[in-house]
């Protein structure tokens, strides 16, 4: 049996969805804020802050890096290289990105060649700063052996270093640059903006460590710098050198100076100076070696312008080279000064009184002429006035004030006291014999045609001059030493006191030599200075002499002059 309560369906009605409460709506509030928070940083960052945030990411990843510009090279004259540049790579580091672990500290240390305790050191140092140098300029090679470590913090920089193939031999005329590639000394100071070119630029990408990544381009191309062709030969030079360094060794010489020149160009073929150094390891150098000597020096010039003197009074009225002076007894006294020859020679001509280099007879001449006459004349042979060479510091030498000179400062002119020249200077003054009264000045750069010269005496002067001097050296004279077989050859000895804060010193002197071949033709000039030789002999014709005739004779084969065969 069945039954139904009374008001109660047989079906349940459907019952309707609970409406959505607070917290969904919350949920959905907050999802909201979240992804309009998010558009708005992502708008901040892609549009606003872009340019910023850009230039921040490139800040550690682009660099603009300077690309070091090659140093021109210097070469002689006919090209051989006097002094180049070769790529080293310096080592830097980080000192703030350097590893603390200790093994690889003492790694990195041996491998640059230091102690711990030193490196350890030079690190503390630099701890406050970015940048130190590990090593300067070492080579490629080994700088790479230090680089495959990959020690954190450790970097190359490419550089150039100079190198001087000649080393001594021509150091302190070419001078030297620093550690930066700078001219310091010399020819590379005085050309420095010709040689030294302009660094480049390049853009690159580094990686968060500060290793290369890529180059991505040139800034800047890097521009060489120009070349330097020199007036030098390289040959000539060795040869120069070698001389005078054996010659200062045999005399135990405290130095030497020795200049050749073109008589027509006034090129320096050759310029050596002792004691000197190797500008490729400078460890111990003596400094007196960093002067080039033969151009930055002066000494009082003795006998050897004692032909120059000549000219003056050959070019006086009523003087020839038969002019004959009386110079007995062998000395004089004026202004209370004693002038001596090294013997009574009685009767001379002018060319004998250059022959026994007379002091005597250089005197009496130089009071016959006017006050002036001879200091005129050294003028004229461009005496106590800059060469020009554009040498840093090239000495002017000294002239005295032609002002009231004393009888006795005219005569110590006519014999070579109481003036001063360097040994380029001498040289120049006697091209004007060996090119018919015409003086070329003096060059280190090898030159295109001859200068035009400057007139410094008569022409008929400068030939009597020229077969004095070929007089001077004959067999019976004291300058015999400088004679050169198969060359006709002409020079003047000279032997000087040196001077001092007291005076003359009585035991010190400067051997000198000035000459000229071939006398036929003249091709060279050379002066020869040793300093102060103390081995026994010390007059110029026994000691600068021989190295006249040595380097004269190996320059004149060496430039294929044919021989004009010595008059005896």
């Amino acid at each position: 049996m069945s039954f139904q309560r009374r008001g109660v369906s047989s079906r349940q009605a459907p019952v309707a969805p609970p409406l959505p409460g607070g917290r969904f709506f919350f949920v959905l509030l907050m999802i909201a804020i979240a992804s309009a928070i998010l558009i708005g940083r992502i708008t901040l960052l892609q549009v606003i802050d872009r340019p910023f945030l850009q230039s921040q990411g490139d800040a550690r990843t682009l660099r603009n890096e300077t690309i070091p510009a090659h140093r021109g090279m210097i070469t002689d004259r006919n090209g051989e290289p006097l002094a180049i540049s070769t790529p080293v790579v310096t080592l830097w580091a980080n000192p703030q990105e350097l590893p603390d672990d200790a093994i690889q500290r003492i790694v990195l240390a041996q491998a640059l060649g230091m102690s711990l305790e030193a490196f350890e050191a030079r690190v503390a140092r630099y701890s406050e700063h970015e940048f130190m140098y590990l090593r300067r300029q070492m080579t490629p090679e080994a700088a790479q052996r230090i680089l495959d470590l990959r020690t954190p913090g450790v970097y190359p920089q490419r550089e150039y270093k100079r190198y001087y193939p000649a080393g001594e031999v021509a150091a302190q005329l070419l001078g030297v640059t620093n550690v930066d590639d700078v001219g310091q000394e010399g020819l590379e100071l005085a050309y420095q903006p010709h040689l030294a070119g302009h660094p480049g630029q390049r853009r690159i990408l580094k990686d968060r460590r500060g290793r290369l990544v890529r180059e991505l381009d040139v800034i800047r191309e890097a521009q060489p710098g120009g070349d330097l062709t020199l007036s030098i030969d390289q040959r000539l030079q060795y040869m120069a050198y070698r001389e005078l360094r054996s010659a200062v060794a045999e005399n135990d010489a405290d130095g030497g100076i020795l200049v050749m020149m073109d008589a027509h160009s006034g090129e320096v073929l050759a310029m050596a100076n002792l004691p000197s150094y190797n500008p490729n390891n400078r460890a111990g150098l003596d400094p007196r070696g960093l002067r080039n000597q033969a151009l930055v020096d002066v000494f009082e010039p003795g006998s050897v312008m004692k032909p120059l003197a000549m000219s003056a009074v050959l070019e006086s009225d009523g003087f020839d080279r038969h002019t004959v002076v009386d110079t007995s007894p062998g000395w004089m006294r004026i202004d209370g000064y004693t002038i001596r020859d090294f013997r009574n020679y009685g009767e001379l001509d002018l060319a004998g009184i250059l022959e026994k280099s007379s002091n005597i007879g250089m005197s009496r001449l130089a009071l016959e002429l006017d006050d002036t006459a001879i200091w005129e004349k050294y003028r004229q042979l461009g005496l106590g006035q800059s060469t020009e060479t554009g040498f840093p510091g090239e000495a002017t030498g000294h002239l005295p004030s032609p002002i009231r000179l004393s009888r006795s400062e005219r005569a110590a002119l006519s014999y070579g006291y109481g003036v001063s020249v360097s040994a380029v200077q001498l040289a120049s003054a006697y091209t004007a014999i060996a090119n018919e009264g015409t003086r070329i000045p003096p060059s280190l750069l090898r030159l295109s045609s001859p200068p035009e010269g400057t007139p410094a005496m008569q022409p008929s002067v400068a030939n009597d001059l020229l077969h004095i001097l070929e007089d001077s050296v004959a067999a019976y004279t004291g300058g015999r030493r400088a004679r050169v077989e198969g060359y006709r050859v002409g020079g003047k000895t000279g032997t000087v006191r040196k001077s001092g804060e007291g005076g003359y010193a009585k035991d010190a002197y400067r051997s000198v030599f000035a000459g000229i071949a071939p006398i036929s033709d003249p091709r060279i000039v050379t002066v020869v200075m040793i300093d102060h030789p103390k081995a026994g002999e010390f007059y110029g014709g026994a000691v600068a002499a021989p190295v006249f005739s040595s380097v004269t004779g190996n320059a004149l084969r060496l430039l294929d002059v044919p021989p004009d065969h010595e008059v005896e």
